[in-house]
């Protein structure tokens, strides 16, 4: 069956060409990310910026090597795998369709096999033949292109934001071999399931089957299918308040979950909706819509194998654009709530003391400037890189909203310290309990924690020491942020223009704290616009062409319904609308259903980060939703009408007798 397999691939190859840009493009993005995250994973950053510190609660004991300058690839690693983790899925999710709906559209040829005596356990092996055989040529080329495209990659990630470091490329084997390995299962997986289908057509029905799509699907695919919505109606429910960083990885995953979900029971789905969206096209159109309508409903399977790409793209995306808003609406709020002090002064690093001209300026009644320090934090089997601040109490609860949950403090003295909620939850720390620290100044201590504070990440960092402390083991820092309190009776607009005057040649700079406030919001929104890139725009790149890929697969093989079309009396330009209002339906019904996930998941997001914020002003990026969803319609009805175009150019009605 091998052979037959090898020369059914030949003899389909405009088929099965889809099925393997679909793969090389997907074990390429694999790929990519993979040999990346490997030279982040082997940069090895100069010993003098590092310490070693022991694990005190580690069995046995081990050590630990931080970087104390910054300058790692931790911040690229992390998008890169969560770039993985997005590209895998989206790989995964269309290779599974595209080589289903290959399979799907060769049933007549199926049903021949059945009827001269093949048996379904030798259709099930040409057909795993067949995708093995796409599968190994397709993951090689991939993995081929991604390492000729890794040192470009590299060099363009090296000295940026997120890797402020020169990146040489490692070892590629075992990110490859990962990848291509991904690429064979993927590939199988996908075809394992058409496999199955059609070896389970019987001889005399081949025929019949081959003819028309049956209208159910089996009870399996039912069963999984209503199991992942339950699980995704749990991933809903966790979004809640008090989640915390959790938020962020639920608004990734939890669609993903939805796609699956509606991806199986999608044979269902889309024909109920689109008659649905139907129902104003036929009445516009009459003959056209009619058709286009009856297509989409009698061709489940191939409805929802074109419907999947769009809804899985427009699904993921929208989550991720509208959570990355109302994110960036929490934490502007978030500042909003929690700074006091009217008048913000910010100063470059290493820039003289300034405190005296500040607290020197008339009608300055507080300046709360804390002191940076570095740390690190070690538990049982981790060391991580903390930035706290020392500060003095009395003085930062003026200007800013330092609320303690629980302790007090009024006793963060000597060798104590304050930590966010967050933190708290995350190294299951009370007040009282002790954390093993180790200053940048490599000295190391135990810190008392005195006060769990209320999460406030923008503005306040996750732990507060004592400013004394802080001079200690940090005596050549100074604060780079200033948080301003005029004195009773005075007017805060004059006094930023006094600080703005005393501070002339520091470098630093005085501005209302509406003004920083909406600047360090810009700031947010731009970095999250950056993130998006980093993290959709290969996928979107992929479901892109996987659009196209899909519908010009599904378009190529309707040369004979084409054909016949014309025949019985049907004009091209006819059959041009048909596919036309055809193509419109599934993308309708696609964003339909990719909207319903974005909307829910972005309201459960912006409830979980809203709680306890007052006037959370709600962003909806408009423009980028529904650029999306243009694109996603642009790219269905262009790769239908082209090959539809281009069949109805070069055939004549008499070619569906000779067929």
């Amino acid at each position: 069956m091998l052979f037959l397999s090898r020369q059914t691939v030949r003899r389909h190859l405009s088929l099965y060409a889809g099925s393997f840009v679909a793969l090389a493009v997907g074990v390429f993005m694999l790929g990519l990310a993979a040999t990346a995250t490997a030279a982040t994973i082997a940069y090895r950053g100069p010993a003098a910026d590092s310490i070693t510190v022991t694990l005190p609660n580690a069995d046995p004991p081990t050590t630990a090597r931080v970087l104390l300058s910054g300058e790692d690839a931790s911040g690229l690693q992390v998008v890169l795998s969560m770039v993985g983790v997005i590209s895998g899925f989206i790989t995964i999710f269309v290779i599974a369709s595209t080589f289903a709906f290959a399979v799907a559209s060769r049933r007549r040829e199926v049903g021949l096999l059945r009827l001269i005596g093949a048996t379904p356990r030798q259709v099930k092996r040409m057909v795993l033949g067949e995708a093995l055989f796409v599968a190994i040529v397709a993951s090689v080329a991939g993995a081929v292109l991604a390492q000729l495209v890794t040192p470009l990659v590299l060099a363009k990630a090296s000295y940026t934001e997120l890797a402020p470091v020169k990146l040489e490329p490692a070892s590629p084997w075992v990110p490859l071999a990962i990848a291509v390995g991904a690429g064979l299962v993927v590939a199988m997986l996908g075809a394992r399931s058409a496999a199955r289908r059609a070896g389970r057509v019987g001889a005399v029905d081949a025929l019949r089957e081959a003819a028309l799509e049956p209208p159910q699907i089996g009870p399996v695919r039912i069963t999984f299918g209503v199991l992942v919505l339950a699980g995704s109606i749990v991933l809903l429910a966790l979004i809640r308040p008090g989640t915390g960083e959790a938020v962020m990885p639920l608004a990734m995953f939890t669609p993903m979950l939805l796609v699956v979900a509606l991806t199986l029971l999608a044979p269902i789905v889309v024909p109920l909706i689109g008659r649905l969206w139907a129902l104003p096209l036929v009445r516009w159109t009459r003959v056209s819509g009619r058709l286009a309508r009856s297509n989409v409903i009698a061709a489940p399977r191939r409805s929802a194998s074109l419907a999947a790409p769009m809804l899985g793209i427009s699904a993921i995306a929208g989550s991720m654009v509208l959570t990355l808003s109302f994110a960036a609406d929490a934490s502007v709020a978030t500042i909003r709530d929690t700074l006091r002090a009217p008048i913000v002064v910010t100063a470059p690093e290493n820039s003289p003391q300034l405190s005296e001209r500040i607290l020197g300026t008339p009608g300055v009644a507080v300046a709360d400037g804390a002191i940076p320090v570095g740390l690190i934090r070690t538990d049982r089997d981790t060391a991580d890189l903390e930035e706290a601040e020392g500060i003095d109490p009395a003085v930062s609860t003026r200007t800013r909203a330092i609320t303690p949950l629980t302790g007090d403090l009024g006793k963060l003295t000597g060798k104590t310290v304050a930590i966010s909620k967050e933190m708290a939850g995350l190294g299951n720390y009370r007040v009282g309990d002790q954390i093993s620290v180790t200053f940048t100044d490599r000295s190391a201590d135990q810190l008392e924690v005195v006060a769990v504070l209320k999460d406030a990440a923008e503005i306040n960092p996750s732990m507060f020491v004592p400013a004394e402390l802080a001079r200690q083991h940090a005596p050549g820092a100074g604060p780079t942020r200033w948080f301003v309190q005029p004195a009773e009776g005075v007017d805060a607009a004059a006094l930023t223009r006094a600080l703005d005057e005393r501070l002339a040649g520091t470098g630093a700079d005085a501005v209302p704290a509406a003004e920083w406030q909406q600047a360090e919001g810009e700031g947010l929104r731009k970095g999250n616009q950056l993130g998006l890139i980093l993290l959709l725009g290969p996928a979107a790149l992929y479901s892109a062409i996987a659009i196209a890929n899909t519908l010009l697969m599904g378009s190529l093989q309707r040369r004979h319904e084409f054909v016949t079309s014309r025949l019985l009396g049907a004009t091209p330009a006819q059959i041009r609308r048909m596919v036309l209002w055809e193509s419109s339906l599934v993308s309708a019904v696609a964003l339909s259903l990719g909207t319903v996930i974005t909307v829910t998941v972005g309201l459960l997001i912006r409830h979980a980060m809203s709680v306890g914020l007052t006037d959370v002003p709600m962003t909806v990026p408009w423009g980028t939703l529904l650029s999306i969803g243009v694109v996603c319609v642009a790219l269905a009805i262009g790769a239908a009408l082209l090959p539809t175009g281009v069949i109805l150019r070069d055939s004549q009605p008499s070619a569906a007798v000779q067929s």
